[in-house]
């Protein structure tokens, strides 16, 4: 004992006494003793409980009925493509299910198509809309989605992805309304300034609709669809 105390106070220059002491008001110290002498790290700061969140998993229900972020399936690889298989599965911590016999479950068999979640139907899983893309345009435009699957939608996998989808989002202008005020209003600019274009709607007014010619290519141009709000949304 004697010598391993001199050892300590050789490299540390504390007293062997004084440091179990400061050891014993301090918590998660690793020591590693190496053949120079002991080597005292940082405290190492414990890794956080991942406590998996099942609030909104109801219990008592039957097994296979559970939403997907409520258990944990076995997936695998060896399946065929858009055929179903069977995985086995088991409800989450704290989430209780039973079988069609009424009796609680541990493990069960659940039949799931064979496709990763970015493959399945755009019905099955919802994604975030850009407002900051033009959706008139040639070629039409592309923006970076992320898409979450449905509750009740099983597949391999990642449930949240990126995907590319085209600009498809709406400022609430109708197309009816501005073919109308291009009709009955347009030599006033009424169907420009509709569509939030008033540098175009200023030029209608102060030239009355270009002396009609403006007015006429106008309704075509709205007509067709050709011609759209100024933010680059979509009509309704």
């Amino acid at each position: 004992a004697t010598r391993i105390q001199n050892l300590f106070y050789k490299y540390t220059k504390t007293p062997f006494v004084n440091c179990v002491v400061c050891s014993l008001s301090t918590t998660n110290v690793e020591t590693h003793y190496t053949r120079d002498g002991p080597l005292i790290t940082s405290p190492v700061v414990p890794a956080a409980a991942s406590d998996e969140d099942t609030s909104k998993c109801p219990s008592g229900g039957l097994c296979h009925r559970l939403p997907a972020d409520c258990i944990q399936c076995d997936y695998h690889l060896k399946c065929t493509y858009g055929k179903p298989t069977l995985f086995t599965c088991r409800p989450k911590k704290g989430v209780h299910c039973i079988g069609e016999s009424g009796q609680q479950q541990t493990n069960f068999s659940l039949n799931i198509t064979c496709q990763f979640c970015w493959q399945l139907d755009p019905s099955q899983y919802r994604c975030t809309n850009s407002t900051n893309c033009m959706t008139v345009s040639c070629p039409r435009k592309r923006y970076n989605a992320t898409c979450d699957v449905l509750d009740h939608v099983h597949c391999l996998g990642r449930r949240r992805f990126p995907k590319r989808l085209f600009c498809n989002w709406t400022g609430g202008y109708k197309w009816s309304t501005a073919l109308a005020l291009s009709i009955t209003l347009g030599g006033f600019g009424a169907d420009r300034f509709y569509l939030g274009q008033w540098r175009e709607g200023l030029g209608k007014l102060f030239s009355f609709g270009g002396l009609g010619i403006w007015t006429l290519i106008d309704v075509l141009l709205i007509g067709v669809g050709y011609v759209g709000p100024a933010d680059g949304s979509l009509y309704i």
